[in-house]
């Protein structure tokens, strides 16, 4: 490590550390409100009447069709057109917490899909409503079989964190950009800045594969 870019780190280390806290910050928000929606979603996707599982099925199509580039301008862009005027951490948050929605939405199809029907039945035979049923038997079911396939989407939103600094949130991109303007070691805080989103998604995914074990059923 050469001193120049030692010397840069230490002086750019605050900088630094607020890219990485709001990457991580925006990134946790848009999993979770992503994973709410996306359950919303998959809920009519799975047991909706057809004007419901046809709009479900039409959000879910369309906003995986749509690049995430183009979410996170949308949301900023033509949303103020329309007199909702989002900061730059709203409509980052919103853009991938719509993202990853449907991806969540897809992904709980398929889990409860996946589930017995004989426990359905046995649910309603106990007297148990259609969403407790969902609640307590179906959901905790679907979940635990989705479980990795959400970690992927998890990892893959906290990489399209990215690209909010397109619209000027300061993460860890934007940070980079500011510091290498500074002092033109490009490919020393490049290389820095995978590092870190490499570290921050290796820790999603072994946390994820933490919870895998032990949610499973033995």
């Amino acid at each position: 490590m050469s001193t120049g870019f030692s010397n840069e780190l230490w002086a750019s280390r605050f900088i630094l550390l607020d890219g990485i806290g709001t990457c991580i910050f925006v990134s946790f928000l848009a999993i979770v409100f992503g994973t709410i929606v996306g359950i919303v979603v998959g809920l009519p996707l799975t047991y909706g009447n057809f004007i419901f599982r046809f709009l479900a099925r039409a959000y879910t199509d369309f906003i995986r069709g749509i690049p995430v580039l183009v979410l996170i301008l949308t949301f900023y862009f033509v949303l103020s057109v329309l007199g909702l005027n989002l900061t730059a951490m709203q409509a980052g948050i919103a853009s991938l917490s719509i993202f990853s929605s449907a991806h969540v939405a897809e992904m709980l199809r398929g889990g409860l899909q996946n589930v017995q029907k004989g426990q359905i039945e046995a649910a309603k035979a106990v007297g148990l409503s259609f969403f407790q049923t969902f609640l307590y038997v179906s959901l905790p079911q679907a979940l635990r079989q989705i479980l990795p396939t959400w970690i992927n989407t998890a990892v893959e939103t906290t990489k399209g964190s990215t690209l909010v600094s397109i619209i000027g949130v300061v993460e860890i991109t934007l940070v980079m950009q500011q510091i290498i303007g500074r002092n033109f070691l490009s490919m020393e805080f490049y290389a820095l800045a995978g590092l870190i989103y490499f570290i921050i998604c290796f820790s999603i995914e072994r946390f994820g594969k933490f919870i895998e074990k032990k949610v499973a059923i033995k």
